[in-house]
């Protein structure tokens, strides 16, 4: 049976009149990667914010490594390393310098640590060189190196690949799957770029609006991300009107004004398109694909659906 190393329950926190986390319940279980999923203002940095103890909560509690007293809980922390919205770095000082105030500030006596960090995400040739110089993608990198210094088993990140061109991205999914599998470091990620956690977590948590809506694995997710066919017509009212009269039982969502997405009767796809044509239904597309990670996501937070 998996460990669960972070339970949180009914967290909620307020600012004002603003919802910012409305009752919010999740498990993490160890030596999991667990992909954090919301658009912006969903309410994902500040649970986060809330485990790392950078804010408070309304009410609510959490459990954290079994610990569920504040006492406990602060303790606990020192085993959980966190990037929150961007990684604090001295630009002056060199990332080797950075790293070893980081293992001074937090107490670790090991002084090995901060080069088999900067060997570990790849950045032990410029050990000597100014943060102040370093790309977008090796500040990334460092911020990471700098939240595994405590040695930590529970690391969060928030957006760790925004702003990074497409091989940092790829470099960055690989040294993360290197922490969970080498490492046994369990990964709580929120990102936006949904496609990129589809090929790096084993587990996601939807948050919509201050409220986590869905959880599912990654096996359930690939379920759920089924085949449909895709009609794309000037002509959209008519075109449901034809399919529904023909598939009492048709599973659909309307897309846009002019595109559908079908998910029932796929291996009827082409007795589908010959009843369109029959019925001089013009389509500018038709096909049929699979759905991704950002058109699930759209999918349970908005849209209009028919099943």
């Amino acid at each position: 049976m998996d460990n669960i190393i972070l339970q949180t329950n009914g967290i909620t926190v307020k600012y004002g009149d603003f919802l910012a986390l409305d009752n919010v319940s999740i498990s993490i279980k160890e030596k999991h990667i667990y992909g954090f999923i919301g658009e912006n203002g969903a309410g994902k940095t500040t649970l986060m914010r809330v485990i790392t103890g950078l804010s408070y909560p309304t009410s609510g509690e959490f459990t954290l490594f079994g610990k569920n007293t504040q006492a406990d809980i602060l303790k606990m922390r020192r085993r959980v390393g966190s990037i929150i919205e961007a990684p604090t770095l001295y630009p002056n000082y060199t990332a080797y310098q950075n790293l070893e105030l980081q293992r001074v500030l937090i107490g670790n006596p090991d002084k090995g640590v901060c080069d088999r960090l900067l060997d570990l995400v790849g950045l032990k040739e410029v050990r000597n060189k100014k943060v102040r110089k370093f790309s977008m993608g090796m500040k990334q990198r460092l911020g990471i190196a700098l939240a595994l210094v405590g040695k930590p088993k529970l690391l969060i990140l928030d957006e760790p690949i925004n702003g990074l061109d497409p091989k940092n991205i790829s470099e960055l999914r690989v040294l993360l799957k290197k922490l969970n599998e080498e490492n046994d470091v369990t990964l709580f990620i929120s990102s936006h770029i949904l496609n990129e956690l589809y090929l790096l977590a084993t587990d996601y948590y939807i948050i919509h609006k201050g409220r986590i809506i869905e959880s599912l694995t990654h096996d359930e997710l690939e379920t759920k991300c089924r085949q449909y066919i895709k009609v794309r017509t000037n002509e959209l009212p008519r075109c449901i009107t034809v399919i529904e009269n023909a598939y009492s039982d048709a599973e659909y969502k309307v897309v846009d004004d002019e595109t559908l997405h079908l998910f029932s009767q796929i291996e009827k796809a082409e007795d589908i398109a010959k009843l369109l044509m029959e019925n001089k239904i013009v389509t500018k597309e038709f096909s049929v694909t699979e759905q991704s990670l950002e058109e699930y996501f759209l999918g349970v937070t908005g849209g209009v659906e028919n099943a």
